[in-house]
């Protein structure tokens, strides 16, 4: 696997076994290198109240309640720019289905309200369709109609000023033929949007922490929908793995997209790492990750450098990831505790939004 003198620095201040080179001299707080290109992407999944179903409508009052570290990191500003509401049936949402839990294929609580509590205060929105737990029904609906299915898709979209992620986690044989039908239905209606000014032109794609997993959907994407000169998709997110990872393991993982897999047949094409965000626990087991609670330990602060300034191997020409992506707000699972009070996170999420100067509401992207 290459590596670029630059890189090896980096690998060097962050785990002390690359040797020879020492690593640039941190900013203020340590987590943002002298020539560091700025974080653009500090996002959150977020998961309702209800472990990623939204099955109920809420007030704006009792959802800020539970939530208010999103919006106010403690001064009145925002601790992301980005929220994902998480999840959307597929197979509902091609169908249209009206019942207790759905309302025209969305989850009742994904409500324009609920929108406007986070674009009124610069974050952008945008839903996930899928998850893994909707594997079976995104191959129903490509199966049975993914031109429709990404035409309705982008009506949600529209009709909610949101934009949509892709979550569709076939890990063996997925029906990457209709997936690109549904591509192609969505940007029918809403054309790729460089500038970022259209939040329904917003239209993105998870894939597996590194690229060992999920590997023919990754292929596909990194090879077809995140080219830098035939843009289709904007980005990617490197969803986070089965349990929290460290800042050495998360980098490791995400050097795998910038690298590829030439030895892979076919081969995993690098990604630009301007095309692509990594993902971060800030809720999982009994008790508060550091991540949420604790920047000065926290595994965003600790591969931020890596982060800022990994460079291209093979595709793209800036150096950099996006960004973060954590996973998840409030409750994402029926065991642990979630992001609810007194467990927010405005001293872990909140305080690497200032350290890391997270510019809210998100820029245009840079160029790849």
């Amino acid at each position: 696997m290459r590596r670029s003198v630059l890189l090896a620095a980096i690998l060097l201040a962050l785990t002390s076994t690359t040797p020879a080179v020492a690593a640039p001299p941190p900013r203020s707080g340590g987590a943002v290198v002298a020539s560091a290109t700025p974080v653009q992407i500090y996002g959150a999944w977020h998961c309702g109240n209800d472990y990623c179903t939204w099955r109920s409508v809420r007030t704006v009052a009792e959802f800020d309640s539970q939530n208010h570290w999103l919006v106010d990191r403690g001064d009145g500003r925002p601790s992301v720019n980005l929220v994902v509401l998480s999840f959307v049936n597929p197979l509902a949402l091609l169908h249209q289905t009206t019942d207790a839990n759905t309302l025209d294929g969305v989850p009742r609580g994904m409500t324009s309200e609920i929108v406007n509590y986070f674009t009124s205060r610069g974050i952008r929105v945008m839903l996930s369709i899928g998850g893994i737990t909707y594997t079976d029904d995104w191959n129903a609906a490509l199966a049975d109609n993914p031109a429709l299915f990404g035409q309705r898709a982008a009506a949600v979209a529209t009709r909610l000023g949101v934009g949509i992620e892709i979550d569709y986690e076939q890990n063996s044989d997925p029906d990457l033929t209709g997936l690109q039908s549904f591509i192609d239905a969505y940007r029918a209606v809403h054309p790729y949007d460089a500038t970022g000014a259209r939040p329904e032109a917003r239209l993105t794609i998870d894939v597996a922490a590194g690229d060992r997993w999920l590997i023919a959907l990754n292929r596909k994407a990194t090879a077809d929908w995140l080219r830098t000169d035939t843009p289709v998709l904007d980005y990617a997110n490197a969803m986070v793995a089965a349990r929290p990872a460290s800042a050495s393991t998360s980098q490791a993982s995400w050097q795998e997209h910038v690298d590829g897999k030439p030895q892979y047949s076919p081969p995993v094409p690098p990604l630009a790492p301007a095309k692509f965000t990594g993902g971060v626990y800030i809720a999982y087991g009994g008790k508060p990750l550091p991540e949420c609670v604790d920047y000065t330990n926290s595994v965003q602060r600790a591969a931020a450098p890596y982060v800022q300034t990994v460079a291209p191997n093979g595709a793209g020409a800036t150096a950099g990831m996006l960004g973060y992506m954590f996973w998840a707000a409030e409750r994402p699972s029926t065991r642990g505790i979630g992001t609810v009070p007194p467990n927010t996170c405005e001293g872990g999420v909140g305080a690497g939004a200032t350290a890391l100067a997270v510019p809210v509401p998100m820029p245009a992207l840079r160029p790849s």
